[in-house]
Formats: structure tokens, sequence, C-alpha cells
């Protein structure tokens, strides 16, 4: 099963146009690992197949990393570490902060930071409006909340000339009818995740 992971993983990277290093697919693999073991006992997840796991957690949290500035991110609602480890993992330079406000899924990251030796990853165990962290120019959240919501809840962690990362599935008209007065949508991307169904978009929302 190692050797299919592995195959799955270096296909969809290679899809995704992207360039890994081979420590980064290592570390990629053993947290896939990790959540694995820990799914079992503690549920993280709801995808049980570790096939699946790497599509629908890997592939999809690596499809976003061309658009990940080098400068600190907080990933809010992080559930796992998704996309918060896997982005940690593949841009060792920049500080990750990861904001969940449940215990099991907050003590499995620090189990991950500490086995994968992840010296650029902050694990927080908070609700996000009250979270006490210094703003960041980078704000991430995968199916998290609405953009609306996103926006109001997480103000105070994104720095002023910051911008809101919102991983979606179909693009989102009515969010985007209804984003806080004095933001905009910067910019669109429609993802193309290999082995996972249905449409993926990434938005990105700033002040205006």
């Amino acid at each position: 099963m190692e050797q299919q992971l592995k195959q799955r993983l270096e296909r969809g990277i290679d899809k995704l146009g992207l360039t890994l290093g081979k420590s980064q697919v290592e570390q990629l693999l053993a947290y896939l690992q990790l959540l694995i073991k820990w799914n079992q006992a503690y549920n993280l997840t709801a995808v049980r197949d570790p096939l699946e796991m790497v599509d629908r957690h890997l592939i999809d949290s690596l499809s976003v990393l061309p658009y990940i500035q080098d400068e600190p991110l907080i990933d809010v609602g992080s559930g796992p570490g998704l996309p918060g480890i896997p982005v940690a993992i593949c841009k060792p330079d920049i500080a990750v902060t990861t904001l969940d406000s449940n215990g099991k899924k907050t003590r499995f990251q620090l189990q991950v930071k500490a086995q994968l030796g992840l010296d650029n990853l902050t694990v927080i165990q908070s609700r996000v409006e009250q979270a006490d962290i210094a703003p960041a120019r980078q704000v991430i959240s995968r199916a998290f909340a609405s953009l609306a919501d996103m926006i109001n809840w997480c103000q105070a962690l994104c720095s002023e000339d910051g911008i809101f990362i919102a991983m979606k599935g179909l693009y989102p008209d009515d969010e985007l009818a209804q984003l806080p007065p004095g933001y905009r949508l910067q910019a669109s991307h429609r993802l193309q995740v290999p082995g996972t169904e249905g449409e993926r978009h990434l938005l990105i929302v700033g002040r205006s």
C-alpha cells in the first residue's frame, strides 16, 4: 500500500506541475501515514480510504502552492492540518500557523510537527474570534465558512495589506455578492485537482 500511496502522490504532484524535493515527498507521506493511523482512533476526517486521502487532502492542499506568497500564513479551521501542514512542508521558509478549536485535531497536528520536525509550523487551539495571534499577510481556509463569515471572524488575523485565500468548490457567486463593505475579489483561479470530482476554485479577497 505504501508504494501505491507514493505513486498516487507523485502522479498528482506531476499533474499539478509542481517540483518538490524527495524529502518533501517523504514528509508528505509520513504526514499521511500519521493521519491514517490517528484517524482510526480519533475520527479526524470522514475520508477513510488512504488513496482517496492522497487526492482529497494532500493533492487538494498542494494545488494552492503556486498562489501562496513567501509571507507568513495563518490557516483557519485547519482541522487535521489542511492545507497548513502540506504548505509548511513544501514551503519551509515561511511561517505557517494553524488554528482550530478542536483539541483532538490540534493534538494530532502537534504530533505531526514533532515527528516531522516542522520548525516553521505553529499550532494553536482556539476559536477564531478568540485567537491571540499577530496578524499575517495571508489567511487561508479550506471549506471553513462563507466568505463573509471568514472575513468578519478573521479580520483581526489579517494585516491591513493582507489577503484572504478561500478554497471553494463551485464558484460562489452568492457569497461574493455578500462580501462585507471595504473588501473586493482580487483574483479567482479555477483549480484542476487530479483525482478529485467536481469543481475547485481559489478566491483571493483583499481590502479595497
